[in-house]
């Protein structure tokens, strides 16, 4: 195994975390935006009206995206341990 090799290893393990989580982070950023919007428009300042939409979207999109997420680490997994990088 090479240097190189070993990098481009690092790094598409790298890109492959920020894949798999862009959609949960995603949602949170659409969710939280959303909710701070709806409290600057009512002046209702409550911690927890952030707090638990944001972590239910977040377990919803997390449910429905398992399945692909198992695809894309089992692809990964798969080239690893066949030596296709």
């Amino acid at each position: 195994m090479t240097t190189d090799y070993a990098l481009d290893i690092v790094r598409e393990a790298l890109m492959l975390t920020l894949l798999l989580s862009l959609p949960v982070l995603g949602i949170a950023l659409i969710v939280g935006l959303s909710i701070s919007i709806l409290q600057a428009m009512t002046q209702i300042q409550e911690q927890t009206l952030t707090f638990v939409p944001k972590i239910l979207a977040m377990g919803a999109v997390t449910i429905m995206a398992v399945p692909w997420m198992a695809i894309k680490i089992m692809e990964f997994a798969t080239r690893m341990f066949s030596g296709q990088g």
